[in-house]
């Protein structure tokens, strides 16, 4: 007697993921899935690092939503209260006592043009130090952090998995911009360096039914006639399996934690990545009983 749905025979005998074939199931493989693409389909990137998903967000100085430079050696100094960048007039026109010639440049620094104003003193921002933070927001926009492709087993394109049977996650790992090692950069303004070292925390995955799995690395990638072929990932991936048959969408996210120091202070700026989504079919474990 058969319970469950019956599952398409792709080829016969092939071992499943933890567990042999039962009597009469024609196929329990597992089998790897085209790599996502990256997209955000959990939640948007915590920004920074030269990622088009990320963006460089939280510095102290913003015009029409980005962050800018608090002081530019051209520009001056930023005003975030009319997006204008101020430095002293050279050469200084005749002021009245007490006041001050300005060049001031408009438009967060972009497609402003430079006109002289009067003050009775500096602008907001005027003459500030260096931002350490600011700086190492910047030495981040010299790094990438990229969205890494990920691939998981069962794929849908050959076929449904079963309920009850290991998956396997994985994602593409042959470059420091994934998963590192470590990246360092530094940026230094007006004799103040700051450093930054970024390194790569963990990925979590997403499995579609409310379940989550978090892996230190990249995982391993499942190859049907390799060793491991028929068992669980041997470090990344959902032993359980499906407890339900239906269609679920796999995605993940990769946490780093990068680090900044300077100026004698410290702090810390994190990131995450999203990657896109993969499809995958769980259908039920044909069982047969004799």
């Amino acid at each position: 007697m058969a319970f469950g749905a019956a599952v398409p025979a792709v080829g016969a005998g092939r071992a499943g993921p933890g567990a042999e074939c039962p009597p009469g199931q024609s196929d329990c493989s597992v089998w790897d899935d085209d790599p996502g693409t990256p997209g955000n389909p959990g939640g948007g990137d915590d920004g920074g690092g030269g990622d088009p998903g990320g963006g460089g967000g939280g510095g102290k100085c913003q015009w029409n939503g980005r962050t800018v430079k608090c002081y530019d050696e051209f520009l001056g100094w930023f005003n975030n209260e009319d997006g204008c960048y101020y430095k002293l007039a050279q050469p200084q026109p005749e002021a009245p006592e007490g006041k001050q010639w300005y060049t001031r440049t408009c438009n967060g620094g972009e497609l402003g043009s430079d006109t002289n104003v009067l003050l009775d003193s500096p602008p907001p921002g005027f003459g500030a130090p260096p931002d350490p933070e600011e700086l190492a927001r910047r030495a981040l926009a010299k790094i990438t952090i990229a969205t890494p492709r990920i691939a998981v087993a069962p794929r849908r394109s050959n076929g449904p998995g079963l309920v009850g049977l290991p998956v396997w996650m994985w994602a593409q790992s042959d470059d420091p911009k994934y998963f590192g090692p470590t990246q360092e950069a530094s940026e230094t303004d007006r004799g103040l360096t700051v450093r930054i070292e970024a390194r790569f925390d963990r990925i979590v995955w997403d499995m579609g039914n409310g379940s989550k799995v978090t892996c230190d690395g990249a995982g391993t990638r499942y190859t049907a006639s390799g060793p491991r072929a028929g068992r669980p990932s041997p470090d990344c991936g959902y032993d359980s399996g499906y407890p339900k048959a239906g269609d679920y969408q796999v995605w993940a996210r990769t946490h780093w934690t990068v680090t900044w120091w300077g100026g004698g202070e410290s702090g810390v700026i994190p990131q995450t990545r999203t990657t896109g989504t993969i499809p995958v079919r769980i259908n039920e474990l044909q069982v047969v009983a004799q």
